[in-house]
């Protein structure tokens, strides 16, 4: 299982880079292994300004389609358009051609609530 200690994490299993006041945000390793090959990416939210734990579009595997929430507060200011022809990057490079969107933070103090590696590997056992 690949858990990178440079990344951040959520309980809903999204990674979090850190660069200023902008996140970048993907699914886990551990999350594209449960879901199975992806094939479909949707984001309609590019643009918008949303809060922490909000639904900010879902990802569609072969046998389910899983929500995708807002791991900080603050306007998607990027979608990787790369998904929309090759979603199943997400299995292949989960955490670096797969990510899935960018996030201008408004409230940098949300980080804190974010996991580190230990506890992140911790949650998934």
């Amino acid at each position: 299982m690949n858990i990178p200690e440079n990344l951040n994490y959520t309980k809903d299993h999204e990674w979090v880079s850190i660069d200023g006041n902008i996140a970048t945000v993907g699914i886990t390793d551990f999350a594209q292994g449960e879901l199975g090959d992806i094939v479909y990416v949707e984001i309609e939210t590019e643009g918008e300004t949303l809060d922490i734990e909000e639904v900010f579009g879902s990802v569609e595997a072969v046998k389910t389609v899983s929500d995708l929430f807002m791991p900080l507060s603050g306007e998607i200011i990027a979608f990787n358009e790369g998904l929309d022809s090759s979603p199943e990057t997400v299995n292949s490079d989960a955490y670096n051609e797969g990510w899935m969107i960018k996030i201008k933070m408004s409230k940098l103090d949300e980080v804190s609530s974010l996991l580190d590696a230990a506890a992140y590997n911790t949650l998934i056992g």
